[in-house]
C-alpha cells in the first residue's frame, strides 16, 4: 500500500493535507475506483477539476489540484503548480520506478520505430530474456498481450505497464518514444539503458508548427534522458546533430548507405518481396542478417537494432539470430496473396517520406506497373497532404487518391488538399495516371479492378490498422481484408 505523504516525497514543492491509503493513480475520472488518487491534469479539453465531485462519489480517497478550493471539504489532497507535471513522477513512485530494474530501449523518429522495436525484441529473446515491448501495435510482455490504445501511452499507464512487465519476469523492455510524449513528459522518469534513433521527415507539425521544434522534441531522447548508449543514424542531419550533442555514456552510429566512418553498415544487399537479406559490419564482427520481410527501408531499422545488440554486448550469432527469428511486423511491406497474378502490398506509410521509401522499395521489385492507393489522416498535419501527392503521382504509374482515417474533416476536403499536388505542371509532363476516389473499399477494388500479370499495387496509410475512423467512431476496416476480398471478387467472375 501507498500512501499520500509517500507520494508527494516524490514532488518537491508539493503541499499535502490529510492523508489517505491509495490503491491506485488515474487521470481519467471515468476509470476512477474506491481507493484511487485521482490527478485534476488540465488537458486542451477536459479540465480534470471539473470532474472532482465526480471521482469523490467513485470512491476517490484522495486528490492532487492545482486549485485548492476546487476540493471537496473533508478530501485529503496534494496541491501542485501543474497536474500534468506531477502525473509522471508521481507514477514513478506509485509503481515503484519499475524502469530502474529493467533493461528499457526507447526508439524514437518519424518512420520505422514499430519494426525496429520488434528487431531489438526478438534480439533480446534470442539472448533468452523475457521481454516487454510498448508501441503502436500494442503492450506485450512475453506472449502476453497488454492492451493499450497509444503509441506511447500517459505516464500512469505506462508505469504501471512496466510494473506488469517486472511481474512477469520481464528483464528488458523496448519501446517507442513518440515526440508527444516526449514533450508532454510521459516518459518522464523512465531509465533509458539504451536510446535509438531511425530518421526525421515531416510529421506532426500540426503539434510542433516548424520542423526545428519537431528536431527538438525528437532530442530530448537523447539529451534530457541520459541513455548509457544511443544508437544513431547518421545518414539523417538529425541524427548527425544528435550524434555531435548527447548526454549519452557512449554512441554508436549507423549508414544504411554505408558511409564512411559509421560503427554498423551494410554490405552485399539482396532484396525480395518477402525476404532482405546482407551483412552488416559491426564493432563486434559481421553480422549475417536474413529476414523473412522485405523493403529497402527495412535496411536501417535493422541496423538500428543491430546496434542495440552491439550496446546489449550480444554476440553477432545471437544477434542474427533474433533477426532471422523475427516475423514480419503486420502492416508494413506485408504482401496479400489470394491466387492473383500481380503483387499486393499492404504498407502503414503515412508520411511523405513513409510513401517515398515504399514506392522506392516496390519499384525494382516490379516488372509490371506501380499502382498505388492512398491517404491522408484527417485532423492532423495538413501541410504534408499536397507532398504526398505529389510523390504518389511522381513514383507510381497509377495513383489513386482516397480517404485515409478522416476523423471529424471533411474527406472531400481532405482529398482537395492531397490532389493539388497532383496537378501536373505542364500538359506534356511525365507521371502517373491520377485517379480519386473517396471510398476506401471502392478505390482498393478499383486497383485490384485494372491490375495485371507483374503489376504491384501499394495500399499505403493504414498498415495494421483493422478500424477506419469517421467522426469520433471506429468502424471495422482491414486494407488487408478488403484487399483480399475484391481479389477474390475478381478472380470469381
Amino acid at each position: 500500500m501507498t500512501t499520500l505523504t509517500q507520494l508527494a516525497g516524490a514532488l518537491p514543492g508539493a503541499q499535502c493535507f490529510g492523508e489517505a491509503t491509495l490503491t491506485g493513480l488515474e487521470y481519467d475520472s471515468r476509470a476512477v475506483a474506491a481507493g484511487a488518487l485521482f490527478v485534476a491534469v488540465v488537458g486542451e479539453r477536459f479540465d480534470g477539476h471539473n470532474f472532482l465531485a465526480d471521482v469523490v462519489a467513485r470512491g476517490a480517497a484522495a486528490l492532487v489540484v492545482e486549485r485548492a478550493e476546487a476540493v471537496p471539504a473533508g478530501v485529503p489532497y496534494l496541491l501542485v503548480k501543474s497536474c500534468r507535471e506531477a502525473l509522471a513522477p508521481l507514477a514513478c513512485a506509485f509503481w515503484g520506478n519499475p524502469t530502474e530494474r529493467l533493461n528499457l530501449a526507447g526508439v524514437t523518429g518519424t518512420n520505422g520505430k514499430t519494426s525496429t522495436m520488434r528487431l531489438m525484441d526478438a534480439i533480446a529473446r534470442a539472448a533468452g530474456e523475457t521481454t516487454g515491448t510498448i508501441g503502436t501495435l500494442g503492450a506485450t510482455v512475453g506472449e502476453t498481450a497488454l492492451p493499450h490504445d497509444r503509441t506511447t501511452p500517459e505516464s500512469p499507464d505506462l508505469q504501471r505497464l512496466f510494473a506488469e512487465m517486472l511481474a512477469a519476469g520481464a528483464t528488458s523492455a523496448t519501446m517507442e518514444v513518440a515526440s508527444h510524449a516526449l514533450v508532454m513528459g510521459r516518459t518522464a522518469g523512465c531509465t533509458f539503458d539504451i536510446a535509438a534513433f531511425t530518421n526525421l521527415t515531416q510529421d506532426h507539425l500540426d503539434f510542433h508548427k516548424t520542423m526545428e521544434a519537431y528536431e527538438a522534441a525528437k532530442g530530448m531522447l537523447f539529451r534530457d534522458y541520459a541513455p548509457r548508449v544511443a544508437v544513431l543514424n547518421t545518414d539523417d542531419a538529425a541524427g548527425a546533430r544528435y550524434a555531435a550533442s548527447n548526454t549519452a555514456q557512449q554512441t554508436l552510429t549507423y549508414s544504411p548507405s554505408g558511409q564512411a566512418g559509421a560503427d554498423i553498415w551494410p554490405v552485399d544487399v539482396q532484396l525480395a518481396v518477402d525476404s532482405l537479406r546482407f551483412t552488416a559490419k559491426t564493432p563486434l564482427g559481421d553480422v549475417v542478417v536474413r529476414l523473412g520481410f522485405g523493403g529497402t527501408f527495412q535496411i536501417g531499422n535493422v541496423l538500428a537494432a543491430i546496434g542495440y545488440g552491439v550496446a546489449r554486448g550480444f554476440s553477432p550469432e545471437t544477434i542474427a539470430a533474433g533477426l532471422a527469428a523475427c516475423p514480419p511486423v503486420p502492416g508494413r511491406f506485408h504482401p496479400v496473396q489470394a491466387g492473383q497474378d500481380f503483387a499486393v502490398l499492404v504498407d502503414y506509410a503515412h508520411t511523405p517520406d513513409g510513401v517515398e521509401n515504399v514506392l522506392k522499395a516496390a519499384r525494382p521489385l516490379t516488372p509490371g506497373r506501380l499502382i498505388t492507393v492512398f491517404g491522408c489522416g484527417g485532423d492532423r498535419d495538413r501541410t504534408k497532404r499536397p507532398i504526398m501527392g505529389r510523390l504518389a503521382r511522381e513514383l507510381s504509374d497509377i495513383a489513386i487518391a482516397t480517404s485515409d482515417n478522416p476523423r471529424t474533416e471533411d474527406p472531400e476536403r481532405i482529398l482537395d488538399d492531397v490532389t493539388a499536388g497532383m496537378a501536373p505542371p505542364a500538359p506534356t509532363s511525365e507521371g502517373a495516371q491520377v485517379y480519386r476516389e473517396v471510398n476506401r473499399r471502392k478505390a482498393i477494388a478499383l486497383a485490384v479492378g485494372m491490375a495485371k500479370q507483374g503489376d504491384t499495387i501499394v495500399i499505403a496509410g493504414k498498415g495494421h490498422e483493422d478500424y477506419q475512423i469517421i467522426g469520433h467512431t471506429k468502424h471495422p476496416f482491414s486494407d488487408q481484408d478488403v484487399a483480399r476480398e475484391e481479389i477474390e471478387k475478381c478472380l470469381s467472375h
